[in-house]
């Protein structure tokens, strides 16, 4: 019997899932997160999860991850000090960047431009020069290299990026500097933008590639100690890392190109919700993911999630494939604040995190924070235990809304709703970031609300979008790691190609995307997928002749043969009328040519749950709980979660527990179990 794990480790838990690949059944688990070491918490939540499944952990043959380390290592600023070579006259492309502002028109004011990855210090500069053509102009001069090499190991670098012009048409040189690079700084990891993103603008090319470097020590690390303790306990398991786009990497691949996980953890719950979604028979979703430091939405239309060809963190923007996810600082462990000179209530986005945690787990945390505002209100009980074992405390609550209370002059109760109502207005425009600035309805869309705390909130923030219905899934505090679970291994390749429509032909781009293709393949190869559990998608990066905006269309090689340029033309021009409300009778012109390739989906069935009348039954029920809604008391009927059947209906108010999360449906609405489990919450009327 072989079973399969998902990971996924937040700010404050860690989330797993285990499946037994022959049966389909599924066993959860939450444990707290090991900011200082997170294999630490990976390692405790196996054994707990091992424990409840009854399971050896040599019977686990596949350990698939979501991982923020990436993320925080740019986010906190401790990834390595990196070495940069540069062709000579572009030491200063990371200091020159692009004239962009974050935060309109009066954003300079206040804008303190970071560091960037790469000190000039440690910058060198070739002598050498590729065509755009990738023809050399300049012969690589190697002498003068070895010895700024040599200057720079003084430095202390701890990676090293190669970048130099125009070598997405010729990586002749780059390669080269490698060489060189490897005898004069031996055992430094280096990095060739030709290998990591050979695509053409320098600077996109130049940051992304220094990223890579940037977190590349502090990932490989982490991946390695967690290969070598997951052998301990598992002796043939294989580890995977969750890629930005949704798919998964190998260990190796993961070490080697760990910019393409800045957004492994979020991507991870996306996955999750298109699976079980996709069960349920919804393809158009909001997804929205709270945990306890942030809160993460993204768009999935037709069962495929948005994505772009940009990844931020902070304000590090790279090129690398992501799931089109937005993240705003808002979660359970967000602090609420009334700061003394506007006296205006505020929430986040500073959080209280893991270690202490909010007021309310007792765990020495002191202030007011988002989860002890929904303890306050009664939407998450003291009958409620946290990852099964964590008592609630709503004493230790009220004790630390009281100072907010005070301070706006009001009830503890009302202070705790006004905390509820900020955070919620922050997600809410989170997600109208990706569906109305997107050219998209919300009202057209399904949300799905998952996290430990998003089930709180879904309620309230159906009712601010206008979309339903609100889909909680079962186990929805560990839907991330259902992400993990069942994701498939994807890679992909590209290459900069830039010609006008009429400067080229179908015969010629099919050609190059037949190599692309080759090339993608070769990871499939290496994990083992034959060739009939792989598939291909193609892409192009699209522009009017003139442009500087590039949008992506996807479409199929075959209908390239059959319609010819019609088929990226049509598209690139309804998504420009979608995002701009126009088109324009220009030429258009290729920029990017892209082939993905992917292996099999994972075959994991959704549970059914069994059938039941429309009342629950009264073993379901397991008390009642005051609550503060709608700016007075009420009676709410608490449910187990585990008891209801496929088409109960439960009337808000009520509470609904489960081992990993709290589900609050509000007064005038109704929740209806479905055949898997899934409770859809639409308004009464």
């Amino acid at each position: 019997m072989s079973y399969r794990l998902g990971v996924d480790v937040g700010g404050t838990f860690t989330d797993l899932l285990l499946v037994d690949e022959t049966s389909s059944q599924v066993f959860t688990a939450k444990v707290p997160s090991t900011p200082e070491d997170s294999s630490i918490g990976v390692l405790n939540g196996i054994e707990r999860v091992c424990k409840s499944a009854d399971v050896n952990p040599n019977q686990i043959s596949k350990v698939m991850h979501g991982t923020t380390v990436a993320t925080n290592t740019i986010l906190t600023g401790t990834g390595a000090k990196v070495g940069l070579v540069t062709t000579k006259g572009y030491k200063q492309v990371l200091q020159i960047a692009r004239s962009y502002v974050p935060g309109g028109l009066g954003g300079w004011v206040i804008y303190n431009k970071s560091e960037p990855l790469a000190p000039l210090a440690s910058t060198i500069e070739a002598e050498e020069r590729m065509g755009a053509d990738g023809k050399v102009v300049r012969q690589l001069k190697k002498p003068a290299l070895k010895s700024e090499l040599k200057r720079i190991k003084n430095e202390n670098i701890e990676a090293l990026t190669v970048s130099l012009v125009h070598s997405y048409a010729n990586s002749k040189h780059e390669k080269e500097v490698g060489k060189v690079a490897k005898e004069v700084l031996p055992g430094i990891p280096i990095s060739l933008s030709s290998d990591v993103v050979p695509e053409m603008q320098e600077y996109e090319r130049t940051i992304t590639t220094v990223a890579n470097s940037y977190v590349r020590p502090k990932v490989a690390t982490y991946v390695r100690s967690l290969q070598r303790k997951l052998t301990r306990k598992m002796k043939n398991v294989k580890l995977h890392i969750l890629r930005s786009d949704g798919g998964m990497a190998s260990s190796k691949v993961a070490e080697s190109l760990p910019v393409n996980l800045l957004m492994s953890g979020p991507a991870g719950g996306v996955s999750g919700a298109v699976w079980i979604s996709k069960q349920a028979g919804f393809k158009d979703l909001l997804t929205f993911d709270m945990g306890g430091t942030s809160t993460d939405v993204a768009l999935v239309q037709d069962g495929k999630a948005r994505l772009r060809r940009e990844t931020t963190v902070g304000d590090v923007t790279v090129r690398a494939s992501s799931v089109d996810v937005r993240t705003v600082g808002a979660g359970g462990g967000s602090i609420a604040h009334v700061p003394e000179l506007t006296g205006a209530l505020r929430v986040g986005p500073e959080s209280a995190g893991a270690q202490p945690g909010p007021a309310a787990y007792n765990k020495g945390g002191t202030a007011p924070t988002v989860t002890d505002a929904n303890v306050v209100l009664g939407f998450l009980p003291t009958e409620v235990r946290l990852g099964g074992d964590m008592e609630i405390r709503k004493d230790l609550a009220e004790k630390a809304i009281r100072p907010v209370a005070k301070a706006l002059g009001i009830s503890i109760k009302r202070a705790a709703a006004g905390i509820i109502d900020i955070v919620n207005e922050n997600m809410y425009g989170a997600l109208r970031l990706v569906s109305v600035e997107q050219g998209y309805d919300p009202r057209d869309f399904a949300l799905i609300g998952f996290g430990g705390a998003g089930p709180l909130h879904a309620n309230a923030l159906g009712k601010l979008m206008n979309s339903w219905p609100v889909i909680i899934p079962p186990g929805p505090g560990v839907l991330c790691a259902y992400g993990d679970a069942t994701t498939r291994v994807r890679d992909e390749a590209s290459r900069t190609f830039i010609r006008r429509f009429s400067q080229t032909s179908v015969t010629e781009l099919v050609k190059i995307y037949a190599q692309l293709a080759q090339q993608a393949e070769k990871t499939m190869e290496k994990e083992g997928v034959s060739k009939k559990d792989r598939t291909l998608s193609y892409e192009a990066d699209i522009r009017y002749h003139g442009q500087g905006l590039l949008l992506t269309v996807d479409f199929d090689t075959k209908d390239l043969r059959k319609k010819g340029f019609d088929v990226i033309g049509d598209s690139f021009d309804e998504m420009h009328k979608q995002l701009f409300t126009f088109a324009l009778d220009a030429d258009k012109e290729i920029v990017n040519l892209r082939a993905i390739a992917q292996g099999k989906a994972t075959d994991i069935k959704a549970r059914k749950v069994g059938k039941g009348s429309r009342t629950p039954s009264k073993s379901s029920q397991i008390g009642e709980s005051r609550v503060y809604m709608d700016g007075k008391d009420q009676v709410a009927a608490l449910y187990d979660r585990s008891k209801l059947k496929s088409g109960n209906q439960v009337d808000g108010p009520a509470v609904v527990l489960e081992m990993d999360s709290t589900t609050v449906i509000l007064s005038g609405h109704v929740g209806k179990v479905d055949t898997y489990g899934n409770i859809l919450i639409t308004p009464t009327a």
